[in-house]
């Protein structure tokens, strides 16, 4: 027999000798309230915006870095002179 078909028997054997009941009451071990949407938005507004605000962070910081390094570029540039 091939190993698909005897992975596929096993499945569905495991499968049947299961008992649906547990999974019935799994919101009760989760201790879901009102306020839980609210959190899952916030983790999820913080995970997204996290790196758009790390990103102008960075870029403002390189930015003022680029402007420092062209300016002190000109004034070595023009002390040779």
């Amino acid at each position: 027999m091939s190993k698909t078909l005897i992975q596929t028997l096993l499945f569905l054997a495991t499968s049947l000798w299961l008992e649906t009941g547990h999974a019935m009451d799994s919101y009760r071990f989760l201790h879901v309230t009102i306020d839980t949407p609210w959190f899952i938005f916030l983790f999820l507004l913080g995970a997204i915006f996290s790196p758009f605000i790390l990103m102008a962070v960075l870029a403002w910081r390189y930015a003022e870095r680029k402007v420092e390094l062209a300016s002190s570029a000109t004034n070595e540039s023009e002390s040779h002179e």
